[in-house]
């Protein structure tokens, strides 16, 4: 039998949110807690280290006061690692030109030190800026393993990356030309109405000044919690058009789709969803985190990708799961998630070896794990950055020492007797400098207005 208290100071803790299609059509009540999708979206006792789930409950059962509850709660989550990967002191960027919107919102900087501080945007990798619009920073339902969790917490306050200032992104875009992508991004821009998200993206579709940009991606859970909001939602039609007007402009547009389980591909709602989105030209990557208690076996994921070919979307990533929030609940040994992450890429056609992991969102970048290998007598993993702060980290294979108790990059230790990983030195200096780490390496930009292409030559 469930405990409402327990339950009730995890649900009190970390955000919660569900809506009438996870609970009727995802989540199999016969197999209650044990079931993914409740896993999922039910915060469970166990998210809570046993002294701080004993601290609320007794709070709780002596009745003490709301007011003293929720201090109990901001306490709890304050020991969570709310903003992983130097979110906020890293990655944000900084113009000193910023606008007067921007500097007199909600979501402005509260010191004079971080004026100029591009609020609600995000520039960790050279090619590619986040936006998260105010309007988008919630979801359908919440994902008990979100690493951005403490978005939702207190809502519209300094814990909250938000922006409701088009121009701004707008001019940053401007002046960036090393950018190519951007990332809408939240919370769920796809809780946002179409004419809404569009005020964001038709300025930039329209304007000369951003000729440079690409892409157009926009990060969602709404396909797996909401496929509706294609099919039927009052305004469905109107995004798909929005969609339609990207392609139509030149530019690629790409849904970042975030299925966890192969039950939320399972039913036909969701099924001609995808089938809409892809009718408009964009291109639907999938990705997720590896948890336990949810997706820890590679049939699951082998399931998964399979299926997500068949729907002809295209698997992206599977990620660790961050450091931040209920981790010791959700994680798993590195080297257990290669041999996942292995399992079930083996079981795949060529089509489906698109995707790329395990790898962990960290700091200085996103980290591959390649595999195990032995070296110089040594049992080491291999690993190679994705992506980086620093582009020339990119693709470079370097070696930690193998340990079947590390679950993140901080338990690895540097492999044949070296005192630092190579890219730790420049890592320490990336807080000393002005502006996000996007914004550093622009010297080998390609220009690609101008880019010559060669006539292939065929015998």
């Amino acid at each position: 039998m469930l405990n409402f208290a327990e339950y009730y100071a995890a649900s009190s803790v970390l955000p919660m949110r569900a809506n009438n299609y996870v609970v009727d059509q995802l989540i199999d009540w016969t197999n209650v807690p044990n079931d993914p999708i409740f896993q999922l979206t039910f915060p469970q006792p166990g998210m809570l280290h046993p002294e701080d789930l004993k601290m609320y409950t007794d709070a709780y059962e002596k009745g003490v006061s709301r007011p003293k509850l929720r201090d109990i709660a901001e306490l709890i989550r304050n020991k969570m690692n709310p903003h992983p990967a130097g979110q906020k002191q890293l990655n944000v960027p900084f113009d000193e030109s910023v606008s007067e919107l921007n500097i007199n919102s909600m979501y402005a900087p509260d010191n004079d030190e971080d004026a100029g501080e591009l609020q609600g945007m995000q520039h960790k990798y050279r090619e590619t800026v986040l936006f998260f619009p105010k309007e988008g920073q919630f979801c359908h339902a919440y994902c008990t393993y979100c690493f951005r969790w403490a978005q939702f917490t207190n809502v519209g306050s300094e814990q909250q990356f938000a922006s409701g200032d088009g121009e701004m992104l707008h001019n940053y875009l401007a002046k960036s030309k090393q950018v190519n992508d951007i990332l809408f991004t939240g919370g769920d821009p796809m809780v946002m109405q179409a004419k809404t998200i569009a005020k964001y993206i038709d300025p930039l579709l329209q304007s000369n000044e951003v000729d440079h940009l690409q892409t157009i991606r926009i990060g969602t859970k709404s396909l797996a919690y909401w496929p509706y909001r294609y099919v039927c939602d009052p305004d469905a039609a109107e995004m798909l058009k929005l969609f339609e007007r990207i392609v139509q402009s030149g530019r690629h547009v790409s849904i970042m789709a975030h299925f966890t389980h192969p039950r939320e591909l399972s039913t036909p709602v969701v099924q001609e969803a995808i089938r809409l989105i892809r009718s408009t030209g964009a291109n639907i990557r999938t990705q997720a985190p590896l948890i336990a208690n949810v997706n820890d076996n590679s049939e699951t994921w082998a399931t998964m990708w399979r299926n997500q070919v068949r729907l002809g979307m295209v698997p992206y990533y599977m990620f660790v799961e961050r450091d931040t929030g209920a981790r010791h609940y959700f994680e798993v040994p590195l080297h257990r998630a290669l041999n996942i992450y292995q399992g079930a890429f083996q079981a795949q056609s060529g089509l489906a070896r698109t995707v790329r992991g395990p790898s962990m969102s960290a700091t200085p970048g996103k980290v591959h794990v390649v595999g195990k290998a032995e070296m110089n007598g040594e049992q080491v993993f291999a690993l190679k950055f994705l992506q980086a702060r620093n582009p020339d980290w990119q693709d470079k294979l370097w070696f930690a020492k193998y340990d079947e108790s590390a679950v993140w990059l901080d338990d690895l230790k540097p492999a044949f007797g070296e005192s630092q990983f190579f890219w730790e030195k420049e890592m320490d200096n990336f807080g000393d400098a002005k502006g996000s780490s996007g914004q550093l390496h622009t010297d080998t930009v390609v220009d690609y207005e101008n880019m010559v292409i060669p006539t292939a030559q065929f015998m």
